[in-house]
């Protein structure tokens, strides 16, 4: 493949606008606030693009791409039953919780919610997660650079990764937030005419039916059993293990996503986020190139600074020097990006991979994250034992897996399976060891649970409400499912 002079400099331009994107808005990093959580001040428009876009990485271009290849329609259901009904969860429920308790990341609320222990727990499982996802999407990035240029592996991880610690280093968590709304007007410009023109190729959705198996044209109709199906899963593994586990554990817990939406201005705009997003989510599965890798580690910069360095290694300390340790932190993450990049090697499919780091590190949490929220007599010793029993959970299923001693027909149905035992397992040892010892302080925890929030705002009419315009979503995401049954 060679790509043609203005390829070339629409690639250059691309690279210079984000560089040029970080030294604008660093003019706006006063304090640690505004490196890190763009001091809550983004509208609307804005943080809903980049909370679609922080999920629309390389990743995506390769990932998503081998999975339409491998699993076919199936993979839609990463699209809408893996994402949409979590992201209105999230919007009409969660949102709420973290932004009126001024958390400054999601394991923050666990240390309000619960204890050090928790916190510490979630802070570094998250920051260990963050480096290997970052490592997926340079490593696919690198592929691209290198079918598309000719560039090494070696060159083009070390090139994506200086471009990305540049413009984070300058300015934050919004010059990633900025760079992403880029990214997502590219997508559309650049990958929506390419889809057009390849189904046409193929002979329009006419030609396609002819040329593919029928299980590999519909979403749910092969459901009924793992033998009829790519995925190897039934309904019941892909409802629960991945529209309920990992998508729920992903979409409201992963502090990735959940940053952009508390980077808005109101707690209404925060709501609002996920729900701007779920919309074009539903309608075309698109990709950018460095959003994934950029969101990862501004995630990771702000729960190193906040939840490990300043809360338990050196506290007390000036803001400014939390702000030089975040900018150091970014460095360091994506210097850790580059080595998790070789891992992926290791593995014949990026997804699968992908969902196996969330079975791991995700899916066991969102119990406690669950329960915490709406159950009160949740306490600290459940939470804490419980996260840690879902992990073992989690891994446990894994190693069996790989030793032959459980059976699947795809590495993808393991990954759902494993995250029904580790959020399982979680919730069970959670539940039973709350019950065993002390009930929390109610007044301590009162607004941390739900229906102990203070007002959420001015009342709206009923068609303008957060809760009615989840509801058109979740109709339209019904409406897919059926058409494309």
């Amino acid at each position: 493949m060679r790509l043609a002079l203005v390829d070339q400099l629409i690639i250059g331009f691309y690279f210079a606008a984000v560089l040029v994107t970080g030294f604008i808005l660093r003019r706006r990093v006063r304090d640690s606030e505004d490196f890190l959580l763009s001091g809550r001040s983004l509208p609307l428009w804005v943080t809903g693009i980049a909370f679609m876009a922080a999920n629309l990485g390389s990743l995506e271009i390769m990932g998503m791409v081998a999975n339409g290849a491998k699993y076919g329609m199936l993979t839609n259901h990463f699209y809408w039953v893996g994402a949409i009904p979590a992201m209105i969860f999230l919007g009409v429920f969660m949102m709420p919780f973290y932004y009126q308790n001024k958390v400054r990341s999601v394991p923050e609320y666990l240390k309000f919610r619960f204890d050090n222990r928790t916190h510490a727990l979630n802070a570094l499982t998250f920051a260990v997660m963050t480096v290997l996802m970052s490592g997926i999407n340079m490593f696919a990035l690198a592929v691209v650079f290198r079918t598309m240029l000719g560039w090494t592996f070696n060159f083009s991880v070390l090139v994506s990764a200086g471009v990305v610690v540049v413009y984070t280093f300058l300015g934050g968590l919004s010059s990633s937030i900025y760079n992403e709304v880029l990214q997502f007007c590219l997508i559309v410009v650049g990958f929506l005419p390419l889809s057009i023109r390849s189904l046409a190729a193929a002979g329009g959705w006419a030609g396609l039916r002819q040329r593919l198996p029928d299980t590999l044209l519909h979403t749910w109709r092969y459901m009924g059993s793992g033998a009829e199906n790519p995925f190897g899963a039934n309904w019941f593994a892909v409802t629960f293990g991945l529209g309920f586990v990992m998508s729920f554990a992903y979409w409201c817990t992963d502090f990735l996503l959940v940053q952009r939406a508390m980077a808005a201005r109101s707690l209404s705009a925060a709501r609002r986020t996920p729900l701007v997003a779920a919309m074009p989510k539903m309608l075309f599965p698109l990709a950018s190139f460095m959003s994934g890798m950029a969101g990862n580690v501004t995630a990771f910069n702000t729960v190193w600074t906040y939840d490990l360095y300043q809360s338990y290694i050196a506290p007390g300390r000036s803001d400014a020097h939390y702000l030089k340790v975040a900018r150091l932190a970014t460095v360091a993450g994506t210097a850790l990006s580059v080595a998790t990049a070789y891992i992926v090697l290791r593995f014949d499919n990026l997804m699968d991979y992908m969902q196996l780091i969330a079975s791991f590190f995700i899916s066991p949490l969102f119990a406690t994250f669950l329960l915490g929220m709406f159950w009160k007599r949740t306490n600290a010793t459940g939470a804490f034992y419980g996260m840690i029993a879902g992990i073992a959970g989690s891994v446990g299923h894994y190693l069996a897996y790989r030793a032959g001693w459980v059976h699947y027909r795809a590495d993808m149905a393991a990954n759902f399976y494993g995250a029904m035992c580790g959020w399982t397992a979680s919730m069970i040892v959670t539940i039973t060891l709350s019950l065993l010892t002390p009930a929390p302080d109610a007044k301590r925890v009162a607004s941390l649970v739900y229906g102990g929030l203070r007002d959420a705002g001015p009342r709206l009419r009923w068609y303008r409400s957060v809760e009615f315009q989840g509801a058109c979503v979740l109709a339209a995401f019904v409406a897919l499912d059926i058409l494309f049954w």
